[in-house]
């Protein structure tokens, strides 16, 4: 089954199917991992990796600092302006390091790098060759690989990308949310179109293979009118990936929101014409909707692999293949090895501890059983292509595919009759009216979901 190119929004079977559920970056989701899985269980999945040396890896690096706060923002991030701050945490991140390498060898070959936050730049260039030094010294970096940063447009000149892609960066993020001056004092994220397509266009000068760029809808003060100017800017900018992010406004869970005057917020309807607009004009100006709030040129690799059956879905989001084992360094950072996934201490102080006793940071996770992976399989089939083949499923499981998830598919009767997708003999179908609603297809799936109720709050499915 091919997925769909195209993307109609139905309010009405959104509104009937929308809720609230898990983004799936992992199966099963982070809010599933447990303190019973220990720094001892991540270690054995190491030492394990150590006996699949061919096989692909890729490394994550979580920079928790910001020099200062936007107030919607939901990551793990610390806000400090002492930049001895970074170089500290490189010292650690040079301690985990040792100890994952002294775990699966030193010389495995990566394929995959990637830099969030927080936000990386805020370290040094020097602080950045000291950390290239390090990872040089325990890995090899394959000539073809995928190295990503994500940079802040206000801190980070077209000099300074001169340096980052001189460490072998070919793929650049960069966070916009919303041109209008207006929203930007209201969140606290104050950066001109200027600065951003300076950048842009110095991304592609310094031979960046990939800019992608963030937007956010539903920030304070947002109009329809006013987005649409940041909108069409952006696309004026031609980046090849745009991330258009809903706000999800949960101040008791993130200090920064209480920052944000809720008057200013727009209401559903204002929220729901923002994302049609956008949604529309990126369509009008070639980009294809990979999925969830994610768009691509329709040549760039993504919109590629898409249409070749080869995207794929992590903590990262979405990349043009199967990235295989991740191991992420760093505060909060999960990494996924094997048959495991392995979550660091979210809080510095912890993390510098377990370190410093000698341990890996380690504090919670799971470990996958074979049903695990099995819907692994089928969810990620399901949110990167928005098709399910049944044959293809029991090609790489030991099952009758439309037996097991029998109760899946009695669930997804209402969504079927709603014309939201199609089942048949060979598989699911997600129709292009209910390709925003692919998480909750995803969740029929969801073992967890049905046996107990989620431990963490999610986001709006639309």
């Amino acid at each position: 089954m091919n997925a769909p190119t195209q993307l109609v929004i139905d309010p009405a079977l959104l509104e009937r199917f929308g809720g609230r559920g898990p983004r799936y970056t992992s199966y099963p989701t982070a809010d599933r991992f447990h303190a019973g899985f220990t720094d001892a269980d991540y270690l054995a999945a190491l030492r394990e990796r150590a006996k699949r040396r061919d096989d692909p890896l890729g490394l994550y690096f979580h920079i928790p600092f910001c020099r200062t706060i936007c107030y919607y923002c939901g990551c793990n991030k610390i806000g400090t302006k002492h930049q001895g701050k970074s170089a500290e945490y490189i010292t650690a991140l040079t301690s985990e390091i040792q100890l994952v390498t002294d775990a699966i060898g030193i010389g495995q070959t990566i394929r995959h790098l990637h830099f969030g936050g927080g936000t990386p730049t805020f370290m040094l260039d020097s602080e950045f060759t000291e950390l290239f030094e390090v990872i040089h010294k325990h890995f090899v970096m394959a000539p073809d690989g995928e190295y990503s940063i994500e940079v802040d447009p206000r801190t980070v000149t077209p000099e300074r990308l001169k340096v980052l892609r001189g460490f072998g960066l070919n793929r650049i993020s960069l966070g916009i949310q919303d041109f209008d001056a207006e929203v930007q004092r209201a969140v606290n994220r104050v950066q001109s179109y200027e600065q951003s397509r300076a950048l842009i266009a110095a991304s592609r000068a310094e031979g960046f293979h990939s800019v992608n760029v963030d937007l956010i809808y539903g920030l304070p003060l947002q109009t329809v009118a006013g987005f649409q100017r940041t909108v069409e800017l952006t696309i004026a900018a031609r980046p090849d990936r745009v991330a258009l992010y809903h706000y999800a406004h949960l101040p008791k869970l993130f200090m920064p929101q209480r920052r944000i005057d809720e008057e200013q917020l727009p209401d559903a309807a204002t929220r729901g014409a923002l994302f049609e607009m956008a949604t529309r004009l990126f369509g009008e100006a070639g980009y294809v909707h990979l999925g969830l709030d994610h768009f691509a040129l329709a040549n760039d690799e993504l919109a590629v692999a898409q249409r070749e059956g080869r995207l794929h879905r992590n903590f990262q989001g979405y990349c043009s293949h199967d990235a295989g084992d991740i191991i992420a360094l760093g505060v909060s950072s999960i990494s996924q090895v094997g048959s495991v996934y392995a979550q660091n201490d979210k809080t510095l102080t912890g993390y510098y501890e377990r370190l410093a006793a000698n341990r890996l940071p380690t504090v919670r996770g799971i470990a996958l059983a074979e049903d695990d992976f099995l819907r692994r399989d089928a969810i990620q089939a399901l949110m990167c292509g928005f098709a399910l083949d049944w044959q293809q499923l029991e090609a790489r499981h030991p099952v009758h595919a439309r037996e097991y998830f029998a109760d899946a598919i009695e669930s997804l009767g209402p969504m079927r009759e709603a014309g939201a997708i199609r089942i048949d003999e060979s598989g699911i179908e997600v129709e292009p009216r209910g390709r925003l609603l692919v998480r909750a297809v995803a969740m029929a799936f969801d073992r967890y979901l049905r046996e107990a109720p989620p431990t963490g709050t999610y986001s709006k499915i639309a």
